[in-house]
């Protein structure tokens, strides 16, 4: 599985997950729109701390950019 998220992408995604996250404990939503955010939340929490995103493959799509940095080796 290869990474198609850049930084950016992922910090945003984390971020708009823990945003949900706060606001169902704070009791700013509640019932369905609770459940469908909260499920929405879980995908981009996974998907923002894994740096995978499938559904950017059928769309050749990435957010890493054309050169992305290589992993440095000891």
């Amino acid at each position: 599985m290869k990474k198609n998220m850049g930084t950016i992408d992922r910090v945003i995604r984390v971020a708009l997950a823990l945003l949900t996250g706060v606001l169902y404990l704070a009791g700013a939503i509640s019932g369905v729109a609770a459940i469908i955010f909260g499920i929405i939340a879980a995908i981009f929490f996974i998907t923002g701390f894994v740096g995978f995103c499938p559904a950017y493959v059928p769309f050749k799509n990435s957010t890493r950019g054309k050169n992305p940095p290589k992993e440095s080796t000891p």
